[in-house]
């Protein structure tokens, strides 16, 4: 497959979703991004364009540094869903981004789930 082919796959994939997937006040949406060495998640009101929680594994805090494996997404799942049970928010819709639900990204769901909010 060539390089363009595959980044028109992964853009095409991503639209797919984001038209679908949409954050309200009562149920804002839950995105998620992997890069290379970095976890990044927000839950965002697109009704306000506003974000209402935010956290990345870009910390000097030790405690919020984790690796972008299985495990770190584990763990970095669980500290989220913390964060936004103390914002008050209960239901979300989950935005994957262009990722397959697979790996990592499974893997912070259900920790995201483990903790108590509902998708």
């Amino acid at each position: 497959m060539n390089l363009d082919d595959r980044n028109k796959a992964r853009q095409r994939r991503r639209l797919r979703i984001r038209k679908t997937v949409l954050g309200t006040t009562s149920r804002p949406r839950l995105s998620l991004h992997f890069s290379g060495k970095h976890i990044y998640a927000q839950c965002v009101d697109d009704d306000a364009g506003k974000t209402l929680v935010y956290l990345s594994t870009v910390s000097k805090d030790p405690e919020k540094r984790f690796r972008v494996n299985v495990d770190g997404a584990i763990s970095f799942g669980k500290l989220l869903g913390k964060a936004v049970l103390n914002a008050g928010i209960r239901n979300v819709v989950f935005d994957r981004d262009r990722k397959r639900y697979h790996g990592r990204v499974k893997a912070f769901a259900d920790s995201v789930r483990e903790v108590g909010i509902n998708f």
